[in-house]
């Protein structure tokens, strides 16, 4: 597919010298391709997002009140005196200000990071000063527990902005600033201008920022439309954190762009509650994760009957592989399969996914999006890849060249490039394709893991542990779970003369969380007298597993969690 003649059909290539282009230059903004040009072309008035509050208010913002609200925070960036390609991060949950947050940056072209509001302080503070913070929105509350006690940690954030009216020393209230700003016009920004700046956690190193540009919102919208189908007018709900990349992709920029009204829930998962929303709001497009399936599985159908679904047409999953009888409930439950998909923060878009019109296998990633070329390779000695026959498990690759493919890791190119080799962008998921071309997950080629829809990379845990002053050395994994997943097990070895108890359990179960948040922190821990290392150093977190699981040590090549 020729991704250049697909821009044809947006604003920054179709429009150049339109009186409602903004871009006389040629230019492209991620914001006016999701919100702008719908006002420009006179759908202002629509209903963009339907903000549903955990104590149930409700709030609807038209694509007029989004473009307001984003141009006077884009004004407050400005006011404040931040340039192009300065870094706003957000620590909130699912509140209009980090909608209004995140439009607003990119219109003033700065970039846009999101965090997990579950985050404690040692991974937000390994995000904020490595992602050269300046500007971070989030509230009181969370400032004082999970900010300031890091604050002199990152001296290049200088402004905090807390949502409401009420501040705190060091921070001022967002609410003021925003109702005497002056929007800002959009700003004009060359399609490869940094935009978007997503985390990911690795197995043996802290955290990478994988960068994206302002040209991907290609790649967001035409696949919101390949795989999820989405019409202008649809309503449409997408239950990730936004603090993943799944809350900004396909939480605020793919259905805007594509027109739609985006239904936002302010609480965390309810079954009933759910179930509530997709009948009353006519819910049509449904974007959600397997956890989340396999907890309403475990609720039972009884507590749907109460409920009229039938609004729901088209019903996805997205975080990790979809076992089959989370998509047989699908049907049961909606009329229609669950259909998985598959891409990373790395890819910034849906990559493999089963379409819309395709037989769903169940159990299966599903087949490349239009545009994608992906294979099953191994390694052929040190700069040569071999592509691999049907049914043949391997590491899942992707030819280079979409436009939501991140540039490269931020203050990190030397590992950026070590993600290609020979032609190829090397995954780091194994699997394996079938006769028919659908794609089949095996497992990770690294010890990242998934707990409940969050990535989770042991480094980062085992150091936050080693913190505390009794345990001498650590290792985590990711210990399958029905309903997350896999939930995070900590194998500990103590300090010389501490005694192991009920007591350092506790404390240790409260150190970690507070470092790294409830969402992070161990759910299990195990004292043991040694962990397994290779001869260089390094912990053997598969030998781990296979001994947790009572599975042969010698072969630990299916224990890999999604």
């Amino acid at each position: 597919m020729d991704w250049d003649r697909l821009r044809e059909d947006f604003d920054w290539e179709r429009a150049r010298g339109d009186e409602l282009h903004p871009f006389p230059d040629g230019g492209i903004n991620l914001f006016h391709e999701a919100v702008g040009h719908h006002v420009a072309e006179g759908r202002g008035a629509q209903v963009a997002m339907r903000w549903l509050g955990k104590d149930g208010s409700r709030q609807d913002l038209t694509y007029s009140d989004l473009d307001d609200l984003a141009g006077r925070f884009a004004g407050v960036l400005e006011s404040l005196g931040t340039s192009r390609g300065d870094r706003v991060f957000t620590l909130l949950g699912r509140v209009p200000e980090l909608y209004v947050a995140a439009l607003g940056t990119l219109r003033a072209g700065r970039v846009f990071c999101p965090l997990f509001s579950a985050f404690g302080p040692e991974p937000i503070a390994s995000r904020v000063g490595p992602g050269d913070g300046r500007v971070l929105v989030t509230t009181p509350r969370l400032y004082q527990r999970k900010v300031a006690p890091i604050r002199d940690q990152l001296p290049q954030l200088e402004h905090v902005l807390l949502v409401g009216d009420d501040t705190l020393d060091g921070c001022e209230a967002l609410a003021p600033r925003l109702a005497a700003a002056t929007p800002l016009p959009t700003a004009s920004m060359d399609p490869e201008d940094m935009a978007l700046l997503h985390f990911t956690s690795g197995t043996t190193g802290k955290p990478k920022g994988a960068v994206h540009v302002h040209a991907a919102v290609l790649a967001h919208k035409l696949t919101g439309r390949w795989v999820f189908d989405l019409h202008p007018g649809d309503v449409y709900w997408c239950t990730a954190d936004p603090g993943w990349v799944t809350g900004t992709s396909y939480g605020i920029v793919a259905p805007l762009a594509l027109g739609a009204t985006l239904v936002i829930d302010e609480a965390e998962f309810d079954g009933p509650r759910w179930y509530g929303i997709l009948e009353r709001e006519k819910v049509a497009v449904w974007y959600t994760a397997p956890t989340a399936i396999r907890m309403l599985m475990k609720m039972g159908l009884e507590v749907a009957r109460d409920f009229d679904l039938s609004s729901v047409r088209h019903a996805l999953s997205v975080g990790e592989p979809l076992a089959p009888d989370g998509v047989a409930f699908g049907e049961v439950l909606l009329g229609t399969p669950f259909h998985d998909t598959w891409w990373q923060s790395e890819t910034g878009a849906i990559m493999i996914a089963n379409l819309p019109g395709q037989p769903v296998r169940p159990g299966s990633m599903g087949k490349p999006v239009p545009g994608i070329t992906a294979a099953i390779v191994e390694h052929d000695g040190d700069d040569r890849l071999e592509v691999l026959a049907d049914d043949a498990e391997g590491e899942l690759a992707l030819r280079p060249g979409w436009p939501s493919m991140f540039r490269t890791y931020l203050h990190n190119d030397e590992r950026y490039q070590r993600s290609f080799k020979d032609g190829w962008y090397l995954s780091g998921d194994l699997a394996k394709r079938d006769a028919d071309g659908y794609y089949w997950f095996v497992g990770r080629a690294d010890d990242v893991f998934k707990s409940a829809g969050h990535l989770i990379g042991p480094f980062e845990v085992e150091s936050a542990l080693v913190e505390h002053p009794d345990i001498a050395e650590a290792a985590v994994i990711g210990k399958p779970d029905p309903v997350a997943g896999a939930i995070v097990k900590a194998f500990l070895v103590v300090r010389p003369g501490v005694t192991v108890d009920a007591a350092l359990e506790r404390s240790v179960r409260g150190h970690a969380r507070k470092r790294l948040g409830p969402a992070v922190a161990p759910r299990e821990v195990t004292f043991v007298d040694s962990l397994p290392h290779t001869r260089s150093g390094k912990v053997m977190r598969r030998l781990l597993k296979a001994r947790e699981l009572g599975l042969p040590e010698g072969d630990t090549s299916t224990l890999e969690n999604p």
